[in-house]
């Protein structure tokens, strides 16, 4: 059992290091845009902010839908069906092109939204330009998220990899030149950020084309040999897949964007310990992400070799590696969170309300890592509707509407504390989501992982 369970880790980690480095990249290139503009001016940095809570829920809502293309793919890997994988990247492509087209659509008018946010002329102006020009990048990362889910089904994440890191120095490059107005250019601010994001997502498209037109691995399954029309049979099927993984997403950072608005209402300090708290938590929430996508890979290439027990094993493998990394990451939360929070700042009014919120990210650790890899493990199983609808009870069933009573404590309300809990009651609140979330999704994958054995014997006796 142990060499089983070595053998099966060795498999996962090789697919999830790279998809790690990558993930950690792509969220360095959102970290740049914030931290460049900040130096510029104020009205700079909050014109990025606002353009970023917008850009961000859209931009996860497409990777969701085209994690699709990973089970689909995956799936014919495992089962030995290469012949099939050309046809299904090239039906992807254009699901990928008309996802991305309407994402951009979604983020310029979801621009209307800042005219009742009561904010300063110019930011809104600011804030609007932002999301306009860098919604121009929102098809061509469709489009890359697309191939980026069929190399992962491979097994051949370095690209990945390498492309966003390659994205990230662009990014910072060129938002040194267009944020500043370096080298006789025009002082753009933060327009100027939205433009160099905007491109690197063209040219990250551009560069995982030209890998996979070059490497050797991908030959057997070559997708751009000849164009085809769009069918819409096969198009639809991977939509029903990949919508309810994209609402999913979208649930839970609309939930987590949501808390961001409303502590807005208590001040500087809870406004910033909050982003704090988030970012630093959205980093390490990178690690089981990352082996969450090598997990739906895994299981999908498991179930297409028909091998449906070992299937569930590497399920259960994947969330108890995943288990392991948050109880390490909890503990270090919790006792270094005063040092996490000394670097990024010097207020102390502020560190003493994020490292309480930090022991709170901690405690829910184990149960946003367990419902990442489940939820994940169960898109290599093609099952998405039913976890789409547990995120949304968890989320909002639970997490909000506990965290505005902790959180806001309502007169109007029969029960509530004595005064607002602030951040740490919206935390608290996501804390309870989140484990509810977990519950049901570990669950649901025991019955139906279950059931797919039974089923297996009965017709395979």
């Amino acid at each position: 059992m142990k060499t089983k369970i070595r053998t099966e880790l060795a498999k996962l980690w090789q697919i999830a290091w790279p998809v790690l480095i990558g993930q950690l990249a792509t969220v360095g290139m959102s970290v740049a845009d914030v931290a460049m503009t900040g130096h510029l001016s104020a009205e700079d940095l909050a014109a990025v902010a606002l353009g970023a809570s917008l850009w961000s829920i859209i931009l996860v809502t497409v990777m969701g839908v085209m994690i699709s293309i990973n089970a689909v793919v995956a799936h014919e890997v495992g089962a030995g069906a290469f012949e099939k994988i050309p046809h299904i990247m090239r039906q992807s492509m254009w699901m990928a092109f008309g996802v991305g087209m309407i994402a951009c659509l979604i983020l310029n008018l979801s621009t209307h939204v800042f005219s009742y946010l009561q904010l300063d002329p110019f930011v809104q102006k600011k804030a609007t330009e932002f999301v306009r020009v860098i919604s121009i990048g929102m098809p061509a990362f469709a489009m890359y998220r697309a191939l980026y889910s069929y190399t992962t089904s491979l097994n051949e994440t370095k690209p990945i990899m390498m492309i966003a890191i390659l994205g990230l120095i662009f990014n910072v490059i060129v938002n040194y030149l267009f944020i500043y107005g370096k080298f006789g250019l025009p002082q753009l601010g933060s327009t100027g950020s939205a433009m160099a994001t905007g491109i690197a997502m063209w040219l990250m498209l551009g560069a995982m084309l030209w890998w996979i037109h070059h490497s050797p691995i991908y030959k057997r399954t070559f997708p751009f040999t000849h164009r085809e029309k769009p069918n819409w049979v096969e198009i639809r099927s991977m939509l029903r897949i990949g919508l309810p993984i994209g609402v999913t997403y979208f649930a839970e950072v609309s939930a987590f964007s949501a808390v961001g608005l409303l502590v807005a209402r208590f001040g500087v300090v809870a406004i910033s310990a909050n982003q704090i708290a988030l970012n630093f938590s959205s980093l390490v929430f990178m690690v089981p992400m990352s082996l969450g996508i090598a997990l739906t890979t895994r299981v999908s290439q498991t179930l297409g070799e028909g091998d449906v027990v070992h299937a569930r094993f590497v399920s259960w493998t994947g969330v108890g590696v995943s288990l392991v990394f948050a109880v390490i990451s909890a503990s270090m939360m919790t006792l270094l969170r005063y040092e996490v929070v000394a670097a990024y700042t010097s207020d102390p009014m502020i560190q003493e309300v994020t490292a309480n919120l930090l022991l709170l990210a901690a405690i829910f650790q184990l149960s946003d890592a367990a419902q990442i890899t489940i939820s994940c493990a169960l898109r290599g199983y093609k099952v998405t509707r039913i976890p789409m609808f547990i995120h949304i009870m968890a989320f909002y069933g639970f997490a909000m509407p506990i965290g505005l009573v902790l959180g806001l404590a309502p007169d109007w309300m029969p029960w509530h504390p004595a005064k607002p809990m602030e951040a740490s009651g919206f935390w608290i609140g996501l804390v309870l989501g989140l484990t509810v979330a977990a519950i049901m999704l570990g669950i649901f994958l025991h019955r139906l992982s279950t059931s797919r054995i039974a089923y297996h014997l009965r017709t395979n006796p």
